[in-house]
């Protein structure tokens, strides 16, 4: 099932006191949904390879005057187990919980035909983009079980839900991610307060847009500040009870 929101308008208070970790937020729509779930009330655990780009993002948090963010910094693509179980033991140390996990970190790789698709490469992509948010998400759930309704929310993509030539291990790692989004909610559902959905944002105007569409004028596009809503409404509680769909931010 695919559902689209477009119209939401999130209460200023929305994600008051909640607990977020966020993935992939120094840039693009990992930052710009960072922010504004910040701007709504919440606590944002910013987690990303790049130091230097969470600063930034965790500056214009704090000069915005929204809670005090938290930095994580990680290298998906280079991540074993137990780096996922050292980041649950801090987070336990240092919030007790988790009301939000929003996979957003993603690795685009090269657009190739599959038979000339470069195995190694392969290998990164779905590091980053689907055995990362397996490790992590099993690594978290108990965090996720001690909030009273708690979020996981996976960025997808139009080319996981439908194949295109080209797109290669990109595609597949979101189309296993959707799968894998399903499967989580159908097993959360009856015996916890998790819900688990999937967000594609669309054509946006990001750096890895850029990167797979060179040619493309980027100012076609909305700024990643622009489909923030879809975000909003999947961690806030008027979303409880919706779990295991397809949504679109555009």
């Amino acid at each position: 099932m695919t559902t689209e929101i477009k119209n939401y308008q999130a209460p200023e208070n929305l994600l008051k006191e909640q607990i977020i970790l966020v993935t992939g937020a120094g840039d693009g729509i990992g930052a710009a949904v960072a922010k504004d779930f910040a701007r709504h009330g919440a606590t944002v655990i910013l987690l990303g390879r790049t130091v230097r780009k969470l600063e930034q993002i965790y500056d214009e948090i704090e000069q915005a005057g929204y809670p005090q963010a938290a930095i994580y910094p990680m290298n998906l693509e280079g991540a074993c187990e137990k780096d996922y179980v050292e980041l649950a033991n801090t987070l336990e140390k240092e919030f007790g919980r988790l009301d939000g996990l929003l996979h957003n970190a993603g690795f685009l790789g090269s657009l190739t035909p599959l038979e000339q698709y470069d195995t190694e490469l392969w290998s990164r992509v779905m590091q980053t983009n689907l055995n990362a948010p397996f490790i992590m998400n099993r690594a978290l759930m108990g965090l996720l079980k001690k909030s009273n309704s708690a979020s996981v929310v996976f960025t997808s993509s139009s080319v996981g839900r439908k194949g295109r030539a080209y797109w290669g291990a990109y595609a597949i790692s979101k189309a296993a991610c959707e799968n894998l989004m399903e499967i989580m909610a159908d097993e959360l559902e009856a015996n916890t307060h998790i819900r688990v959905n999937s967000i594609d944002p669309g054509a946006t105007r990001t750096g890895m847009r850029a990167r797979a569409y060179p040619g493309e004028d980027p100012a076609k596009n909305p700024e990643p500040g622009s489909i923030t809503k879809a975000y909003l409404y999947l961690m806030g509680s008027d979303s409880k009870g919706i779990t295991g769909q397809r949504f679109n931010a555009q």
